[in-house]
């Protein structure tokens, strides 16, 4: 690759980058035919495919959050020692990569815990930012904000404000909120960046929506969220999303398409991103944009799914 080009500032907001630190087996795409006993037999790819990642943005003088699964910062330690190291904010994303709303409120809780610990284990810092693997806050799951705040979690990144088969929260705020828990605790929760068209919300930059869309369509979504929401986007994405030469699972026909479309085009993309508007961790962004928004946990969320 070449040297970075200069960025060419067109807006004066920060958006947070993020990265869902995870391999091409763990996601959910393919569960039904790649399960987890499985996982210790297969090519591990995560630690290659995040420092592509890492030295991207050392090109680019980025820094970002890296939410990590916990399964992979236990086989791969100096990978989350080297993410800390080289300036870059960690989260949690999990330790088994499972649908939150398939979930008991108790297997949530033992899940996030577990992952936490290696992570902070790890590390050597606290962990305070935590992302739902495939944003799977939903109606049916938002009674984990309540163990997330339990847990000592200050920012969750779990919603995605559209409606989809496999996760969405359409009546949620698509911008920055403060989540109010009982005993008056809050947490502050940043939604995926989402474009108002139609009456609906449509998709904005990140993951298979990055790599399949056109790129105008993802620098125009971010750019009316600064001009029109006066708002700071998020964009987020996985290592294997770069990794074109990943071993092809077998799976579903739509399965395939979503995950398989456009990997040899995603750093591309990438990097017109970064060329052309500014970035920071989730944490930097939302401390210079706090929100003003409150979104209150409904009473039904004690509910057992």
């Amino acid at each position: 690759m070449s040297d970075a080009s200069p960025k060419i500032a067109t807006t004066s907001f920060v958006d947070a980058m993020t990265v869902d630190v995870e391999d091409y087996f763990h996601v959910e795409a393919f569960r039904r035919v790649v399960d987890k006993s499985t996982w210790e037999t297969r090519e591990l790819r995560v630690e290659a495919s995040t420092r592509k990642v890492l030295d991207l943005f050392d090109r680019y003088d980025v820094k970002a959050t890296f939410f990590t699964l916990g399964w992979v910062a236990e086989k791969c330690p100096a990978l989350v020692r080297d993410i800390v190291d080289r300036g870059h904010e960690l989260g949690c994303h999990s330790y088994w990569h499972r649908m939150i709303y398939t979930l008991s409120p108790e297997e949530f809780r033992e899940d996030t815990d577990r992952a936490t610990k290696i992570l902070e284990d790890t590390s050597g810092q606290a962990v305070k930012l935590y992302r739902a693997p495939c944003y799977s806050i939903t109606p049916k799951s938002v009674w984990a904000f309540e163990i997330l705040g339990e847990l000592g979690y200050e920012i969750d990144s779990s919603v995605f404000p559209i409606r989809h088969d496999l996760y969405g929260f359409a009546g949620f705020p698509r911008f920055p909120v403060k989540v109010t828990l009982r005993g008056g605790c809050e947490l502050v929760e940043f939604p995926m960046t989402t474009l108002r068209r139609f009456g609906a919300n449509l998709p904005g930059p990140g993951g298979g929506y990055l790599r399949i869309f056109p790129s105008i369509y993802s620098r125009s979504t971010l750019s009316r969220t600064h001009r029109v929401e006066k708002q700071p986007g998020c964009v987020y994405f996985h290592p294997w999303e770069v990794d074109p030469d990943q071993p092809r699972l077998s799976g579903p026909l739509k399965s395939r398409l979503r995950h398989y479309t456009g990997l040899a085009s995603m750093e591309r993309k990438l990097e017109a991103l970064l060329e052309r508007f500014r970035f920071a961790p989730m944490g930097e962004v939302l401390a210079t944009h706090a929100p003003k928004e409150r979104f209150e946990v409904p009473a039904s969320a004690d509910c057992v799914p």
